[in-house]
């Protein structure tokens, strides 16, 4: 944690430490330097995790203060005239009750002689996206700032205010009369907005910049409606930059976003764009989108007469569908990714004393053969526990559904198991969260695929439903899905490199 310009030293960060000498003597990792004026000794410790690494400072009195390198967002040259002069941009614990609640909040200090290393570890790369010289006119770029108030624990808006806001100020000097800022009020405001202003913009050329406070769901939202529409030859892909608060951010924690405290604003400051790999999903005719919580239905966009969905992220049917379906209510979601871990359980020990459900329909999946051809191939059953296509490697933070999966590498992989009860399904679940050793499990199917189709066998509405990134989408009786992945990747995302 750093003090603020002026002001004085928590109380409890007053007790005397002395510097870790050692492997820091080394005279680039320990220096004597300034730190908002006061006279301070630097001392840096390095590892190849950035996680592990740690800027520390010696003050006056004799204390030591410590900022985790997963605290920091940027070091950046200053504007003052002394060349060895850094702004150090890092996130602090919010003092509890305070700032609506989010655990970290934006500060930043001045720095006179920082040792190199750390300089180099956390400045910012010349090719990044987002560079200082943004801001008052210069930047040709439209930019807007999306708050989805209803993605996870609903903190979007709190952490726009204390994170987002005076990080731009500060890094990219961009006031809110630079940037658009637009708040959602419902769950088709995201859709609205690209249909509405982001689309007829990159139809006209026009460079997009749009910083995505949410979770999956806002992200398929935008490439949904960009899809559902005509795109002009003039077309620009918006540029991305995603802030997970939804749930489970599979998304983020695939690419590498959401790896350290500072909520995806360090790889927003270091990253560049890449464009996102999609995947398309044709339903049979009565397949219909669930929105408000499941209350309403709405139609899905057609192409020559096939209702169609685009996900970047997972296409999945059983347990994996009915526990996102289960768990999409005001009750749930104020707990957050424990949610799924609770719906999971309901599943999987019905409260009537049940076995948990076997999901009944024909599973089939298109891989190239040895002569290379694509072909279908069917799976050997007509009940299963388990079936989800995905291209990212985690679901939630530390649940590696694929552990083969590269951020943004665009290979469609399928896990797929059949019923087995629920100790045994827990079981192979729990081993997900051991870094993927489910996929190594001799009940569990797991490679790579070109497509996969399910034909539904089941009667009741509830078996019938499937998630793609967060959405839930019921088939008729007797309907189908077909997954395939999409070559055409209309947005890009700002990752890590």
């Amino acid at each position: 944690m750093v003090q603020a310009p002026g002001s004085t030293l928590p109380r409890g960060l007053l007790k005397p430490r002395g510097l870790v000498m050692g492997a820091q003597d080394d005279v680039g990792l320990q220096t004597e330097g300034k730190l908002d004026g006061r006279l301070v000794t630097f001392t840096y410790k390095t590892a190849d995790k950035p996680e592990e690494r740690e800027l520390s400072w010696s003050e006056a009195d004799g204390s030591t203060i410590k900022l985790p390198g997963h605290d920091i967002i940027s070091i950046q040259p200053t504007s003052a005239q002394e060349s060895n002069a850094h702004s150090i941009l890092h996130v602090v614990k919010s003092p509890e009750g305070e700032h609506d609640g989010v655990p970290f909040t934006f500060k930043a200090a001045t720095a006179l002689n920082l040792p190199l290393p750390v300089v180099t570890d956390f400045g910012r790369p010349d090719d990044s996206y987002w560079q200082p010289r943004q801001g008052h006119g210069q930047d040709s770029r439209h930019i807007h700032v999306v708050v989805s108030i209803g993605s996870g624990t609903g903190q979007a808006l709190a952490v726009c205010q204390y994170l987002l806001k005076p990080l731009l100020q500060n890094a990219c000097s961009l006031t809110e009369h630079d940037y658009s800022l637009h708040v959602t009020t419902s769950e088709m405001t995201v859709t609205d907005l690209t249909r509405d202003v982001f689309l007829p913009q990159a139809n006209q050329g026009v460079a997009q910049t749009i910083i995505l406070l949410s979770g999956d769901g806002g992200m398929v939202d935008v490439i949904n409606a960009i899809l559902s529409a005509q795109r002009q030859t003039s077309f620009v892909k918006p540029c991305i930059t995603l802030l997970p608060l939804g749930t489970g951010n599979a998304l983020a924690n695939s690419a590498g976003i959401n790896s350290d405290n500072t909520a995806g604003l360090r790889t927003m400051l270091q990253g560049c764009p890449k464009s996102l790999p999609l995947f398309r999903a044709n339903f049979s005719p009565g397949a219909r989108l669930l929105v408000d919580h499941q209350q309403e239905e709405q139609h899905l966009h057609q192409e020559d007469g096939v209702p169609i969905a685009y996900g970047a992220v997972v296409c999945s049917w059983g347990l994996h569908a009915s526990l996102v379906a289960d768990s999409d209510s005001a009750e749930y979601r104020k707990f957050g990714a424990e949610r799924f871990q609770m719906a999971a359980k309901d599943l999987l020990y019905p409260s009537d004393g049940s076995t948990a459900h076997q999901y009944l329909g024909k599973l089939s999946v298109l891989c190239a053969s040895g002569d290379g051809q694509s072909k279908w191939r069917a799976i050997d059953r007509d009940t299963h526990g388990y079936v989800l296509a995905t291209l990212v490697s985690q679901l939630e933070k530390g649940f590696t559904i694929s552990p083969a999966s590269k951020p943004l590498d665009g290979a469609l992989r399928l896990i797929h198991f059949a019923p087995v009860g629920g100790e045994q399904t827990m079981e192979i679940m729990t081993k997900a969260y051991q870094g993927g050793q489910h996929v190594s499990d001799e009940r569990v199917s797991y490679e790579p695929v070109e497509g996969i189709r399910i034909d539904f066998a089941e009667t009741e509405t509830r078996w019938r439903k499937v998630c793609i990134d967060g959405k839930i989408i019921c088939v008729e009786p007797g309907g189908w899905v077909e997954v395939r992945t999409h070559a055409e990747g209309v947005v890009d995302l700002v990752v890590s490199q």
